[in-house]
């Protein structure tokens, strides 16, 4: 039986674990949200640009294990569950910071990753289903048009005509033209630009900022597992 300060030091990892498990959630739910909103531009982004989200989904369930070692180390007091809590914690932390700067780092390319996808894509639009559904889930949603403006469909129709999805509330009927009212003017690349630095950015802030928030975890439970194994050889 642990005594003195360490039984305040067990009490606060258990606690440690119930945020810790809260916080597995948030990370899995933070994951597979911007994981969804990459999946929907999968020809848009490069394949390895999609890794980020799926380490903090793979961390967000590995939590609930790691969070039960560190309960059940800490109440039981045993000495191979929180050495065993403190080893997972501590890769669980290594998987944030990359997950964290992978965030960080790939937002840096996409720029030129966008510039590159959607410059190439525009020429396949009538001709694959996949990245015209992909441009019409783009132009839809960010109420845009084009890679840089409306205009630049012209190199691909040679005339007037648009996707539908260029212009709300229309029928694909060929119906939305360059003169049609209300056409969207907006750059895709300038709104898709701002959508995956604005989720590179949460990418990189909760994998570092909850990393860091474990390492005190690490902290607690190498104290608790060093204590325990000083009753351990003082008995």
């Amino acid at each position: 039986m642990v005594s003195g300060g360490m039984s305040c030091v067990k009490y606060m990892l258990f606690a440690f674990n119930l945020l810790f498990a809260i916080s597995g959630i948030a990370i899995l739910t933070v994951g597979a949200i911007i994981h969804m909103v990459y999946s929907h531009y999968s020809n848009f982004v490069y394949t390895s640009y999609q890794s980020a989200p799926i380490v903090l989904i793979i961390v967000g369930v590995v939590i609930f294990i790691v969070a039960f070692f560190g309960c059940c180390g800490a109440v039981k007091e045993n000495h191979c569950m929180v050495v065993t809590f403190s080893v997972l914690l501590l890769a669980i932390l290594i998987l944030e910071l990359v997950a964290g700067i992978m965030g960080y780092v790939k937002r840096n390319e996409v720029e030129v990753m966008l510039e590159s996808k959607l410059n190439s894509t525009m020429y396949s639009y009538y001709t694959n289903p996949e990245i015209e559904n992909t441009w019409d889930i783009a132009q839809h949603e960010a109420e845009c048009c084009g890679m840089n403006g409306p205009t630049d469909w012209q190199k691909i129709t040679r005339n007037d005509s648009l996707p539908h999805t260029c212009c709300p509330n229309t029928q694909d009927d060929g119906s939305c033209t360059l003169k049609t009212p209300n056409v969207y003017t907006a750059s895709c690349f300038e709104k898709l630009k701002a959508v995956f630095n604005k989720y590179g950015a949460i990418i990189g802030g909760v994998g570092i900022g909850v990393a860091i928030s474990q390492l005190v975890g690490v902290i607690f439970a190498c104290c608790l597992a060093r204590s325990i194994r000083r009753e351990y050889e003082t008995v």
